[in-house]
């Protein structure tokens, strides 16, 4: 396991070097806010040939509906607790293949069409704890823009500065590892073998 600090925007040839088990912490002004709704109109907005209001390619992407305040007429990130992930895998995997995000955030890993695409592209999975909303907050130092925002905020496109925003946990990397995969499997071999003990049939 390494520890990684990374400023954006960031390469594929610097993503390629993380392995799952490592540590991410993340600066920079290429760190958006993405859900379900987010994705698709970035995705419909792709295939009529218009460009959304940021530019993804080296971008952190994180699963998250934010809760922000208006302070002096500027917002700020008050929480920002990670949505669970398997949502999007719907739109992941076409999300980076056309976008080139090199870090997807969230909690609770994604599926094969998403570890697929991580392959293929170039980026990678890394989880943050759940129900650590303010936390979070405190690496998502500055917002920069609040974009879509007819989607309402949870499901806006947010657009960041981050300053050591982390731990971030690697659990899906750019060589076809899954952390999740893995404790899938074992779960499920556990799962078999107590149940052969107390004479369950599956």
């Amino acid at each position: 396991m390494a520890e990684h600090h990374f400023t954006t925007p960031i390469s594929e040839e610097d993503v390629r070097k993380l392995k799952v088990g490592d540590i991410v912490y993340v600066t920079g002004e290429h760190v958006y806010t993405a859900r379900d709704e987010a994705h698709e109109r970035a995705l419909e907005m792709f295939e009529k040939g218009e460009k959304p209001p940021v530019d993804f390619e080296g971008s952190v992407v994180y699963h998250v509906g934010p809760v922000a305040w208006q302070k002096d007429g500027k917002w700020q990130i008050v929480s920002a607790g990670p949505t669970t992930s398997i949502r999007m895998e719907l739109f992941e995997d076409e999300f980076l293949r056309k976008y080139k995000a090199r870090i997807i955030i969230g909690k609770g890993g994604m599926a094969g069409k998403t570890l697929a695409a991580l392959k293929e592209v170039g980026a990678v999975y890394c989880s943050f704890t759940g129900g650590c909303g303010a936390l979070a907050a405190k690496g998502l130092k500055e917002v920069r823009a609040y974009e879509w925002q007819d989607l309402g905020m949870p499901e806006a496109l947010w657009v960041i500065t981050a300053e050591n925003f982390g731990p971030l946990l690697v659990t899906m990397d750019s060589h076809g590892n899954s952390m999740h995969a893995e404790m899938d499997k074992k779960v499920a071999a556990k799962k078999a073998e107590v149940y052969a003990k107390i004479g369950v049939k599956e």
